[in-house]
């Protein structure tokens, strides 16, 4: 990344091994799980609500017209516009019926742009949108966007604009992807899926992995020792100097029938009202495989002025024995939505690190990068085997990364949410910022699709299973 990494990785290897201790974890044995729900399938129904020159309203409805339940956190929608020469956009939802809250809306930029094509507005859903039956749909979604100063726009030369569409019926220029999995739909052309290298119907191998659903009641819950985390109180970097990291800001709540965990982080313009947070396996025992999890960012606080330089994480890492040490390991999904190191606005990005040097810096990585806004719910998946390292978000490759940033060492797994500094906002105001988790997934040597980590995950839920720890202790 670039030169203030430096006091990010240092400052957080330290803090990490502070907290760390190797422990035996009890394994009992999986059973084969299906990589995908059998007739698993939605259509997208779309209409124009209107078609002036100042924003672009596609009305939307997502019908399971499968054989199976589909939970809609797995589903997403994308509608395909040209953009104006150097505009920026806004989304929002006028109305829902399955409530403007579990919705949400960001801007991507297409890898083969066309001429009616160089965005798009990907629609998703939280947890609490819940799950959608064979033959249900989801009811309006009454969505719209527009250019973030206002100024005119022209819908003539969208991919997806339908201006005779006046009422719902299918529409195939909208596509919609289950579990990373397109299912619906034609993209502009060029940006077609790529094919995955397992079919992802195909069950995976069983073998050792750890699931967990984070359903706890609160972070004194014996559960969460006994199931291998810990929960950080320790004093240190990285972040503000003198700030704390607050145990009790890390909680667990229900939302629709889904448990969640959510990491608040917060602060009123000083080092001593700033409170950080952050949970990790106090085992450093995985290494090759999969690694997955549900993270939902967030841009702005809950309350209060915006602007604070927040690092909002999904990562695995082990110590740094001495400098320069090629046996350290560190990966990063790193989501910076106000900017820091540099950056001036939301920048999303994934990092493999080989080593590094504290003093003088010197750094070995390989990172890559997209600044656009990631506020929301997204599936992160990382997978390590002997030859690369890739990186998906939301079913879509992010970032491959070279055979020689693999890990020579297991390392631990991690969650934390925290401030670079007190520059990005000033105020002496209290605000808060959140940080959701839905699960985490490792599966051991195995390397997964997007798709084989959905169903995996679906499959542990619809067997009851909140917690699963098969992954043997490093002796």
């Amino acid at each position: 990344m670039n030169v203030p990494t430096r006091t990010r990785s240092g400052l957080r290897l330290r803090a990490a091994l502070a907290v760390a201790a190797v422990t035996g974890l009890g394994a009992t044995a999986l059973t084969a799980l299906p990589a995908a729900a059998a007739g698993e399938a939605v259509t997208v129904q779309y209409r124009q609500s209107a078609t002036g020159g100042d924003q672009v309203e596609p009305w939307l409805k997502v019908v399971n017209t499968g054989t199976a339940s589909v939970p809609l956190s797995q589903v997403k929608v994308r509608y395909y516009f040209k953009a104006e020469a150097g505009a920026s956009y806004t989304y929002a939802c006028s109305w829902a019926v399955k409530g403007c809250a579990n919705l949400t809306g960001t801007f991507g930029t297409l890898a083969a742009p066309t001429a009616t094509a160089d965005r798009y507005l990907e629609v998703g859903f939280t947890a609490g949108a819940g799950t959608l039956a064979p033959g249900a749909d989801t009811g309006d979604m009454q969505l719209r966007f527009h250019r973030s100063n206002w100024q005119p726009l022209n819908q003539s030369d969208d991919y997806s604009f339908g201006p005779a569409q006046t009422t719902y019926a299918n529409w195939s220029k909208v596509t919609a992807t289950v579990g990373g999995v397109q299912v619906w739909g034609t993209a502009p052309a060029g940006n077609e899926p790529t094919p995955t290298p397992t079919d992802p119907t195909t069950p995976p191998p069983t073998g050792a992995a750890l699931f967990d659903d984070f359903d706890y009641t609160g972070h004194t819950d014996p559960a969460i020792a006994a199931h291998g985390w810990s929960v950080r109180s320790n004093s240190g970097g990285p972040g503000v100097p003198g700030a704390t990291w607050a145990p009790e800001n890390v909680t667990f709540a229900k939302e629709g029938t889904n448990s969640l965990m959510n990491l608040r982080s917060s602060t009123a313009g000083t080092g001593e009202s700033t409170k950080h947070t952050e949970i990790l396996t106090r085992a450093s025992k995985f290494r090759n495989g999969t690694y997955a999890a549900r993270v939902r960012f967030s841009d702005a606080p809950l309350s209060g002025p915006d602007g604070d330089r927040v690092v909002q994480t999904f990562f695995t890492i082990n110590d740094l024995k001495a400098p320069m040490a090629d046996d350290y390991a560190e990966y990063d999904f790193e989501y910076l939505p106000n900017g820091g190191w540099g950056e001036p606005a939301n920048i999303l990005y994934t990092t493999s690190w080989e080593t590094y040097r504290p003093d003088p810096w010197e750094a070995v990585n390989q990172h890559s990068e997209v600044r656009a806004s990631y506020a929301g719910w997204h599936d992160l998946v990382l997978t390590i085997d002997d030859n690369s390292l890739v990186y998906y978000v939301d079913g879509q490759e992010f970032g491959r990364h070279d055979a020689r940033y693999l890990p020579e060492r297991p390392m631990s797994i991690n969650f934390n949410q925290w401030l670079i500094d007190l520059a990005g906002q000033t105020s002496t105001t209290p605000r808060a910022y959140d940080q959701k988790v839905d699960y985490v997934l490792h599966v051991k040597d195995q390397v997964l699709t997007p798709a084989q980590v959905a169903a995996k995950v679906a499959a542990y839920r619809s067997s009851g299973t909140a917690f699963e720890d098969s992954v043997p202790a490093v002796s």
